[in-house]
């Protein structure tokens, strides 16, 4: 028996396989822009705000690390898609310390599995834990502000011996934490995320995701507004061009998108699910049968009341034996 299958085997009890774990992100980190773009270090910090005021999100780096990338983030997917599972499945004591292998985590996420794999595995969590989020969104009606990193502890075994990988141990910050475990505070990531290339790209498909959703009629966007939600360093002329190729490529997993002018005649971007015609209609197919049903059963119920009474009503003839 190998090395890997031992150590696979020693963690079975802590690591799901993520082809039969729905891949869960959450609602208000998706649509705003908490995450470089770039695979380059990013030191500028990225500032937000909400065309209505109400939210805003500061991220600054460590200069040693940078700031968290959107590919680091599938850390995060991962470990708030393991929560819920264990949620779903009736356990009440959720943790915010989780336990894996690197060798599974990388393979969950769609990474190389080899040496550059866990480098690059080891320097994401380094920017997981040294980023600093500085942000209004869980304190708008309080006028409170909250600050945290995305991990607060990580550890990564390796083997005295030989120094391979073994085991990872990370631990969430409480504000994602409690993220997490809120009702109704996550969304189904489609399964090909982890397959997007560009920073970009990424972005567009998570913002689309929370705001387009199962709509039948789908959402539509300003260019200025995306190019802020993203957090994109690229001037808006460069975010621009870089949005008529993902349009023209329409690769999103999911959602189609295509340019279309906003109510003020400003260039916007349009995403609808590409079966949300198809899932209306079953929807509401779905809908008349219920009622249909429904229908028949208060039927069924008269029925046999009328039914009771005329059995009341009958008398027997006296001489009838």
């Amino acid at each position: 028996m190998s090395k890997r299958t031992i150590r696979q085997q020693e963690f079975d009890l802590f690591v799901p396989r993520m082809n039969s774990l729905p891949l869960k992100d959450q609602r208000e980190v998706m649509e705003r822009p908490f995450f470089s773009l770039s695979k380059r270090k990013r030191l500028k910090p990225i500032e937000y705000t909400s065309p209505d005021g109400e939210v805003w999100v500061h991220v600054s780096a460590n200069p040693a690390f940078g700031i968290a990338t959107i590919w680091d983030a599938d850390i995060l997917i991962w470990a708030t898609s393991r929560i819920n599972q264990m949620r779903e499945a009736g356990e009440n004591d959720l943790p915010r310390t989780l336990h894996t292998t690197t060798y599974d985590l990388l393979k969950a996420i769609k990474r190389d599995t080899g040496g550059k794999g866990y480098r690059e595995l080891q320097a994401a969590l380094q920017r997981l834990e040294a980023t600093t989020i500085q942000t209004s969104i869980r304190g708008t009606k309080r006028n409170t502000k909250a600050q945290f990193g995305w991990l607060d502890e990580w550890i990564l075994e390796s083997d005295a011996v030989t120094g391979a990988p073994k085991g990872l141990t990370l631990t969430l910050s409480n504000w994602v934490y409690e993220g997490v475990i809120k009702d109704r505070s996550l969304l189904t990531l489609h399964a090909d995320y982890f397959a997007l290339s560009g920073g970009v790209e990424r972005a567009i498909y998570r913002i689309a995701r929370k705001h387009a959703g199962d709509q039948a009629s789908g959402w539509t966007c300003r260019v200025s507004v995306l190019h802020d939600k993203t957090g994109s360093e690229s001037p808006l002329k460069q975010f621009n061009y870089l949005l008529k190729r993902i349009v023209a490529a329409n690769d999103l997993p999911e959602y189609d998108a295509s340019f279309v002018n906003a109510a003020d005649n400003s260039p916007a971007v349009h995403f609808i699910r590409r079966d949300a015609a198809e899932r209306a209609a079953i929807k509401a197919d779905l809908a008349r049968l219920a009622a249909n049903s429904e229908r028949r059963t208060r039927e069924d119920a008269r029925t046999l009341a009328v039914d009771g009474l005329f059995e009341k009503r009958k008398v027997k003839p006296s001489g009838e034996r």
